[in-house]
């Protein structure tokens, strides 16, 4: 039988703008730690699978920040200028060592910011290392510890720092004969070692975003975009769409984000820019981010002539709900495999398989590798069955994270991810191919109403409409009142204008929402709290208004367990 069934990855890849204000110090690692561990390896995956075709997803201010490490580690290693992350400059030696106990507990912290049965204990000597100070198995070492072990010298600590990027490394650059030697020398690493491994990983971050963009010129992959500073489009543009799922919950005391469609479309319009310049084209699709959708985000969508856009199974429910349509439709899920036409729009919309994606997303990680592939292959066979001769008329869309998943999965995910990509792009019936392609060639089922939601339980519950996520947005409000203000005064020229339009954007992200809340972990809550409070801070500085005392006082403290460090959320 010729392939049928129509089989869409989309991968995810997103951080948020982790630097104070525009030029100053990033307070996290995470984009260059998974630049070099997950982007790298994504790459890697697809360049030794040709046949395989997937939809990579970019948010622009990763984008941008990935291009930002790479230029900072060319000078770093060329002009010995230091960087503006803290833990790459330890490593260089440009940067030394504390001699204090608060410096080196931080050390020590930092360098088990992973996965630690997954990327620690498979290595002997980073796991000794970390014994030796009393940081066991997934237990950090303490805040209020008296005294670090006198016997800890300067190479104590940068041998748990070289360590700490070893173990960050993807599988594509463990394979590499500097990550080989690195890691059986197990210690006593000098400052040409050092060196060594930071020339690595720079030439791992300048190659990736032109890997991505050859992957898409051969026609292997389809690139798309997320919003610029990667906001809640629907929230921005009105906060009554959160009552679509969630009609009785608590809304921020601000009626309303003023212009907030405006600048829906300016993240719109300037992610598009800053997409084409990486990657010499235009997006054919966005990804609202997380999924982020409603009929005035889809309308601003269709002015600007994307082609579509997608969310969650959630989001489809709730659609095929407030569109009348039969309980059946509901039970078969018949429609969610279509590509959807709502009323009055052209941009199409594909719904994830809720599902499949979480099983990537949150099982398999603990399944052999083998049977894990076997069992989701089996899934889409399965589909296929039910469709049966108009199976060609239909689509899987699985839609997850590219990043942050294979920190829980041994090798990264490496073989599962190989094994998948060998059964799906070598299999007779399934088909896999883009969004792009499939929005035009596929028949689209007609929905009346879209129902606004995200891809987390359908609803907007992850940034909106608890105590902390609602002061958070007020904190909001209040600054872009600040800036419209000034802004209409005609204060600012034009360069601090852009400058002040870009940190506004910063602001408005989705992440700092994410993490209010008690369910969340308490140090990353603490994490992103501080640092939005200070993005804050910096739109008032550059605006020349003083910032609401408000602002020095914590927003959220967290203290929950949150799957997978809450860097992800399942749907059941």
């Amino acid at each position: 039988m010729a392939k049928s069934l129509n089989v869409v990855l989309c991968w995810h890849m997103h951080q948020p703008y982790y630097r104070e204000g525009l030029k100053g110090a990033y307070h996290l690692p995470w984009v260059y730690l998974h630049g070099i561990k997950d982007y790298s390896d994504m790459a890697a995956h697809l360049e030794r699978h040709p046949d395989m075709r997937a939809v990579v997803n970019f948010a622009p201010v990763l984008l941008e920040q990935l291009d930002d490490y790479a230029r900072q580690l060319d000078a770093l290693l060329k002009h010995g200028k230091p960087t503006q992350d803290h833990l790459l400059n330890l490593l260089s030696g440009i940067e030394r060592i504390p001699s204090d106990r608060a410096g080196r507990i931080r050390i020590i912290q930092d360098c088990q910011r992973c996965h630690g049965p997954r990327m620690i204990d498979p290595h002997p000597p980073f796991r000794h290392l970390l014994d030796m100070v009393g940081a066991g198995g997934e237990t950090p070492v303490r805040d209020d510890l008296k005294e670090l072990p006198g016997y800890l010298s300067e190479q104590y600590f940068l041998d748990l720092l070289t360590w700490y990027h070893l173990a960050w490394l993807g599988h594509s650059l463990r394979q590499l004969p500097l990550a080989k030697r690195l890691t059986a020398q197990e210690g006593g690493y000098s400052s040409a070692d050092r060196h060594e491994l930071l020339h690595l990983m720079q030439h791992c971050m300048a190659g990736l975003i032109p890997r991505y963009r050859a992957l898409a010129e051969r026609g292997q992959v389809e690139l798309s975009m997320t919003p610029y500073g990667h906001p809640i489009v629907p929230l921005l543009n009105d906060f009554a769409n959160l009552r679509d799922a969630l009609p009785d919950a608590p809304a921020p005391e601000a009626p309303a984000y003023p212009g907030g469609a405006e600048r829906s479309r300016w993240h719109l319009e300037h992610g598009a820019a800053v997409f084409e310049h990486y990657f010499g084209r235009k997006p054919a699709g966005v990804w609202l981010s997380e999924g982020g959708v409603s009929e005035d985000a889809l309308a601003q969508l269709d002015a600007m002539g994307f082609a579509w856009t997608a969310s969650g199974e959630g989001v489809w429910r709730n659609s095929c709900a407030k569109s009348g349509c039969p309980d059946e439709a509901l039970q078969n899920k018949r429609t969610l495999f279509s590509p959807s036409h709502v009323d009055g729009h052209t941009t199409r919309l594909f719904f994830r398989d809720d599902g499949l994606s979480d099983l990537i997303g949150f099982k398999y990680s603990d399944w052999h590798a083998d049977d894990a592939v076997g069992d989701f292959v089996q899934h889409l066979e399965n589909i296929a069955a039910f469709f049966g001769k108009e199976a060609n008329r239909h689509v899987v869309s699985v839609i997850l994270d590219g990043e942050n998943a294979w920190e829980y999965y041994p090798d990264n995910g490496h073989f599962f991810l190989d094994g998948l990509y060998n059964a799906l792009a070598g299999h007779a019936t399934l088909k896999v191919g883009t969004f792009a392609e499939l929005a035009t060639s596929l028949p689209a089922v007609p929905l009346k109403r879209l129902a606004a939601g995200s891809w987390v339980y359908g609803s907007f519950s992850t940034w909106i409409g608890a105590d902390d996520k609602n002061r958070g947005w007020d904190y909001l409000v209040a600054a872009k009142h600040a800036y419209d203000s000034v802004v209409a005064a005609k204060k600012l020229g034009p360069d601090q204008l852009a400058l002040a339009t870009r940190q506004l954007a910063v602001c408005e992200g989705s992440d700092w929402f994410w993490w209010f809340g008690d369910y969340n972990p308490a140090r990353s809550v603490s994490d992103f709290e501080q640092l939005y409070r200070t993005q804050l801070r910096e739109l008032y500085r550059l605006l020349g208004v003083a910032p609401p005392a408000l602002l020095d006082v914590p927003l959220s403290s967290g203290g929950g367990w949150a799957e997978n460090a809450g860097t992800m959320r399942r749907n059941a």
